[in-house]
């Protein structure tokens, strides 16, 4: 039995031809040729299948035989605000668990003590595209860029809003039971902070603007497993049954 090959084509649509880097795996790694199935997925929640028309050097050209349109598994919009660390490999192993997870926006945030002020996004969208073929999901989450912490806050993201943090002397209320009373809200935004913590004034200045003091759990977590627990939490509460 061949396995199934997925390939990124957001135009999947309107358009015949597989994107460059796509077409240039698909000749010259998995060797298609002209009449083999594949599938597409949009990124916008549509599902394609495709049979290859014409496989050459540079290009690869399909014809569509089928469209799938498929409803995400979950209620609601996730969208996690996080201050990437210091060593982007740990923001890109986590971006990819989340994507196999599954949430739909990601906001990187420039916070007093964050470690790293900037970030390939072309790099995270390639891991991104990657995980979302990986674990069949034709919905591809929104990768913001880097964003001022005292600016994000003021945008109105709507539904419930959050910010975990790790100060004792701020009352905090557990996440997961917070969301799972929440469990028919359309968008939860999460913000979790940089290896040093949010500094306190960044978290009443949070919670001035709406945001609800949290804790994810008596474990202090690294930014990243933070960042992919606070996604799972929110999953487990607003997946479909």
């Amino acid at each position: 039995m061949k396995e199934a090959r997925y390939f990124y084509v957001p135009d999947a649509a309107t358009s015949s031809e597989l994107p460059e880097d796509e077409a240039t795996h698909a000749i010259r790694v998995l060797r298609l040729q002209a009449g083999d199935e594949i599938f597409l997925m949009d990124g916008c929640g549509h599902f394609y299948t495709a049979e290859v028309t014409v496989a050459s050097k540079k290009h690869c050209m399909y014809s569509i035989k089928e469209t799938v349109e498929k409803e995400k598994d979950w209620n609601g919009h996730i969208h996690l605000a996080i201050a990437p660390t210091k060593m982007a490999d740990r923001m890109e192993w986590m971006i990819e668990k989340a994507t196999e997870v599954g949430f739909d926006e990601i906001t990187f945030l420039n916070c007093k003590f964050s470690e790293r002020k900037t970030l390939r996004v072309d790099r995270l969208e390639k891991i991104v595209v990657s995980a979302m073929k990986q674990s069949r999901k034709p919905w591809k989450p929104v990768i913001n860029p880097m964003t001022d912490f005292s600016e994000f806050i003021k945008k109105d993201v709507g539904g419930l809003r959050y910010i975990a943090h790790c100060y004792d002397e701020i009352v905090r209320s557990d996440l997961f039971e917070n969301i799972c009373k929440n469990s028919t809200a359309d968008n939860i935004t999460i913000m979790i902070g940089p290896e040093g913590d949010f500094s306190i004034d960044e978290v009443r200045l949070a919670m001035d603007n709406g945001y609800e003091s949290v804790t994810l759990g008596r474990s202090r977590l690294r930014t990243e497993t933070a960042g992919l627990s606070a996604v799972m939490m929110a999953q487990l509460v607003l997946r479909k049954k």
